[in-house]
């Protein structure tokens, strides 16, 4: 398996070109290298999609839960033994480090294996009715097809994330990657499960884009719930429009971290969390530390410590095992990150460490003495740039740390962990980490986000609640008495 065997289509498990008359050209992000082209979906693939989809669940309805289970197992066992090849893709089609793409790949395994555990947990309940003779049974039952939209900076496990739950709790599942990551976001992931086994047409993987399709994926009368990943612009957009169509919006978005450091903190170990926060794929994650808050009394020292530690961090070829920072994943991004640095500079941050910037490598940026009004610190910052921004009290961390519209992650570090806890209950965020790194994420742990962070919640039961709804069906083991 390589990625040229992936420059494919996969609608009702078939291995096809899209029937638009435009391609998508897969570059490296580090050297430019053509990757592979596609032939993108037009709208009658999407509704191809759709349709096997929904075709495909009624036979997926019909396989035993214990047969279901060993296919998503396979599906893991076929990761394990291509993992290098699948590495490989990782770091040519992301620009990702060897380093990521093993975490990345342990990621998608552990979600794999805990949506291997759906087809036996579709729990339903008896209840008691308020008439005699009467039975009220509530069946979980799959919500039907799910359309999924995934992003570029974690693709082969933000796509997996839904897919496999999805699949698991017993739906039909339509997956667009984005065009950034069409292989490890998306075709990849059809062939994994299409060597696991699933029905021909249960998985379906379109290519293309919106300048293609428009809003065509999401308007689709055949899906009833729509998983995006992405910038919280692009979300607040399809949640309005799938609610506008009846359908449930799950949605993953933008964060804006607060990495909260107190005076008691060990400081050491606070400069490697923090950097490993804010660096971890070129800052390219959602959870990542955009605002480092430091109290006062440390703050000087923290600042030469951690200035001295994200110097260390080794920016280039993101083959080479030794590298850090690899390349971010297309100029828009760079462009857009050099700006912001700029813009931040302008409003009287002071770059304690300013990188260089030449095409999608971007080196790393501090920007200190950085306030709550200042841009850099209020829009999330999606590289390898870092906000420091001192604080006295407590109280003023947690009101600056609440100065956002975000709210998915976050950190505190202390000695006092029960402090530390109590601190984390008044930050308005999904998630915030005691004396650990912002970026978290456990198959069975409850992930999302508050405010404009997103809607929802997944991993464990909560994704088997997403991707499953309930139906009453009551039974009445005599006769009703009527008033006429």
């Amino acid at each position: 398996m390589d990625i040229q065997s992936l420059g494919k289509q996969f609608i009702n498990g078939e291995w096809r070109d899209g029937q638009s008359s435009r391609t998508l050209d897969n570059l490296n992000p580090y050297n430019d290298e053509l990757l592979v082209s596609f032939k993108m979906a037009d709208v009658s693939d999407v509704d191809s999609a759709y349709k096997a989809a929904l075709r495909a669940k009624e036979e997926w309805d019909r396989v035993n839960p214990y047969k279901k289970r060993d296919i998503l197992e396979r599906a893991v066992h076929y990761i394990e033994n291509h993992e290098e090849a699948i590495t490989d893709m990782i770091i040519d089609e992301l620009g990702g480090t060897r380093l990521k793409a093993a975490f990345e790949i342990g990621l998608v395994k552990n979600i794999i294996k805990e949506a291997a555990t759906f087809p036996l947990r579709m729990e339903g309940k008896i209840l008691p009715s308020t008439e005699d003779g009467k039975e009220n049974r509530l069946y979980r039952i799959p919500a039907g097809v799910v359309g999924v939209i995934s992003p570029f900076n974690f693709p082969f496990f933000l796509s997996v994330k839904s897919v496999a739950p999805a699949l698991g709790a017993g739906n039909g599942v339509v997956l667009k990657p984005h065009e950034d990551s069409p292989v490890t976001g998306g075709t990849l992931i059809g062939k994994i499960f299409e060597e696991a086994g699933i029905p021909k047409g249960l998985l379906n993987v379109v290519v293309t884009d919106i300048q293609e399709i428009g809003d065509a994926f999401v308007e689709h009368p055949i899906p009833r719930i729509i998983s995006f990943t992405g910038s919280t612009s692009v979300g607040s957009h399809i949640g309005q429009l799938a609610v506008k169509h009846f359908k449930k919006p799950l949605l993953e978005l933008g964060g804006n971290s607060a990495f909260i450091i107190l005076e008691d903190a060990d400081i050491d170990y606070a400069v490697n969390a923090a950097a490993f926060s804010r660096f971890t794929h070129q800052g390219q994650i959602c959870m990542s530390a955009n605002r480092i808050l430091v109290q006062k009394s440390i703050y000087k020292e923290f600042m030469a410590k951690y200035a001295e530690k994200v110097s260390s961090l080794k920016v280039g070829d993101p083959r080479d095992p030794e590298t850090i920072i690899g390349p971010v994943i297309n100029i828009r991004q760079a462009e857009n990150l050099q700006a912001m640095v700029q813009k931040g500079i302008d409003a009287g941050a002071v770059p304690i460490l300013k990188g260089a910037i030449s095409g999608k490598m971007v080196e790393p940026t501090i920007l200190a003495d950085v306030t709550a009004d200042m841009a850099a610190a209020q829009d999330e910052l999606f590289g390898p740039v870092v906000c420091l921004m001192p604080f006295e009290t407590e109280e003023e961390a947690v009101e600056i740390a609440n100065n956002t519209r975000f709210g998915l992650s976050g950190a505190i570090h202390t000695a006092n962990l029960e402090k530390g806890v109590q601190m984390a209950k008044r930050i308005h965020t999904g998630m915030i980490h005691v004396n650990d790194v912002t970026i978290n994420d456990e198959p069975i742990v409850a992930f999302g986000g508050e405010k404009q962070s997103g809607l929802g919640r997944m991993n464990g039961e909560w994704s088997l609640d997403e991707f499953t709804t309930l139906q009453w069906i009551s039974v009445n083991f005599g006769q009703r008495t009527f008033p006429y």
